[in-house]
């Protein structure tokens, strides 16, 4: 795990003495988990793949238009805990059970953010946990004036 935070502290222009801050908060929080929410190294918050489950750990039914949205909401729940929001999103990855219903996420996806909009990988993923139609991880950027706070 350090080693591939060293990589994105040198691809991304941050500091090589960044400190890395670990934050276990929000959903699936306190469940002993091998995994961060997120994790803050210099000016960069890189989120955990998120899944649509609600406050109570459980996958929200309704299919990938309501699991896109709680995933969102989850998302933007870690962004709001670390001062941030969707316009501060850089990167995102997007993991789909059904590469079918990429086009219902998309719709979903597009109400959350604006132009410029992240950069964005996606791919059609087998057995993802819970048995999840989608997860996103996102990398988030703090503005120049909250670097280092």
């Amino acid at each position: 795990m350090r080693l591939v935070l060293t990589i994105l502290m040198l691809c991304c222009g941050a500091s090589a003495g960044a400190e890395s801050v670990f934050y276990d908060d929000g959903p699936m929080a306190g469940q002993g988990l091998p995994f961060s929410e997120s994790v803050r190294v210099g000016d960069l918050l890189l989120i955990s793949g998120q899944l649509g489950v609600d406050d109570k750990n459980q996958l929200v039914s309704g299919g990938i238009q309501a699991e896109a949205r709680q995933t969102l909401n989850n998302i933007g729940g870690a962004l709001k805990r670390r001062g941030l929001g969707f316009e501060d999103v850089v990167k995102c990855t997007v993991f789909l059970a059904d590469v079918s219903e990429w086009g219902e996420f998309n719709a979903i996806y597009a109400g959350y953010f604006e132009k410029p909009y992240p950069a964005r990988s996606a791919l059609g993923a087998n057995g993802l946990a819970l048995g999840a139609r989608l997860e996103l991880e996102c990398i988030a950027a703090y503005p120049d004036s909250e670097a280092g706070d």
